[in-house]
């Protein structure tokens, strides 16, 4: 059973007025039980094996938009599959379809492509295994890889970079050497080679976050402000990176914090996940799309035959989904969910075959989407 892993997101994820982001992958692993998703797909081998075992597929680098994408393009070989083994589909509204997505952000399918025999060679090269053993330590003060919690919590692995990056630099000293810079694509090998280790690979994810208004303050004691001028700002330099993106960001970030004067604060995991929380968690799961060349995506995937056609039944588009609110990619595998089968049946009658998205053109769409409520429009979709 996956352990419980919380991800709320309360602030300013969308634009002014709109919705907070709240999801919790809880819920998340349990529809994913209960919606059947289990009976094809397995996660870490608990499950079906019709399909891919979702968990054991690391680094797939997928964002919201692409995973809205992939739901969407796979549906109606689902809807038949469920069809053949007599699966009721089940309800999945946004807030369902908000925590799915954190039960496979939990699972790391949101992690960039790594490669482990890339990552065994960085953790040797860039002097990782000088203190750090895979199950005991040449070091005593350092901990081995097995013992790490930062394998699974990708917020102790922030912990990690920014609590050890002082010791580590003040060690290098003491060698005449620099503190060593890691990519974030080192970092990404280094955690698919050490994660997929005899001890280490039945870890499963733990990831919990929940803004509590406190970033601010821990923004300004850490001296983040040094150099960032706000969390806005720094929220805007890292939309839509990974936590393992920002870790190496963390590590590599250090001399130039020590020469902005910036004090080498330790935070503790509450401290990070409230800066986390305020800085990167509203924006994760908001992709930027261009609202002209959804237009052209909502014409070119014949949407405009139905959302034009108020004889059809279905809602005039674009359109806000109530005042004050925004199209997300969770919306729109909510509607899928919900609505796509109907949507297929319809198509069928016009003689249109079923829309394919990539991940972008996804994101373009629900950009064009959103520019409907400037209209001040509150149709449905």
């Amino acid at each position: 059973m996956m352990k419980r892993i919380v991800f709320a997101i309360l602030g300013s994820a969308l634009a002014a007025g709109a919705a907070s982001f709240n999801a919790d992958s809880s819920p998340g692993e349990h529809l994913f039980e209960t919606l059947s998703c289990v009976q094809c797909h397995s996660i870490n081998g608990k499950g079906g094996n019709a399909a891919p075992d979702l968990g054991r597929m690391l680094d797939r680098g997928f964002t919201s938009a692409m995973l809205a994408a992939t739901m969407w393009n796979h549906a109606p070989g689902m809807w038949a599959a469920m069809r053949g083994r007599q699966i009721v589909a089940g309800d999945l509204n946004q807030q369902d379809a908000q925590d799915l997505m954190a039960f496979f952000y939990a699972s790391r399918f949101f992690e960039k492509p790594g490669d482990a025999a890339r990552g065994k060679r960085a953790f040797e090269h860039d002097g990782c295994a000088g203190c750090h053993g895979l199950t005991s330590s040449p070091n005593p003060n350092a901990k081995p890889v097995n013992q790490w919690d930062a394998l699974a919590d990708p917020i102790a692995l922030l912990d990690a970079m920014w609590n050890h990056r002082a010791d580590m630099q003040t060690a290098a000293a003491a060698k005449g050497i620099p503190l060593p810079q890691i990519s974030a694509q080192d970092l990404t090998d280094m955690l698919v080679y050490l994660r997929n280790l005899p001890g280490t690979r039945q870890e499963t994810g733990v990831f919990m976050i929940q803004a509590s208004g406190a970033g601010d303050t821990v923004f300004q004691s850490a001296g983040c402000a040094k150099c960032h001028k706000s969390i806005d700002a720094l929220a805007a330099s890292v939309q839509g990176q990974t936590l393992t993106e920002i870790a190496a960001e963390m590590w590599n970030h250090a001399p130039r914090m020590a020469a902005a004067g910036a004090p080498a604060v330790k935070l503790s995991d509450s401290q990070m996940r409230d800066l986390v929380g305020a800085f990167w968690a509203s924006k994760f799961f908001t992709d930027q799309g261009r609202p002209a060349a959804g237009s052209r995506v909502f014409e070119s995937k014949h949407c405009t035959v139905c959302h034009n056609d108020a004889s059809s039944g279905a809602p005039h588009l674009p359109a806000a989904l109530t005042a004050g609110a925004e199209f997300t990619s969770a919306s729109m595998i909510s509607v899928l969910w919900r609505h796509g089968p109907r949507m297929l049946d319809l198509m069928k009658t016009k003689g249109l075959a079923w829309p394919h998205f990539d991940g972008p053109q996804m994101a373009d769409l629900i950009a064009y989407l959103n520019s409907g409520a400037s209209a001040g429009k509150s149709a449905q979709p």
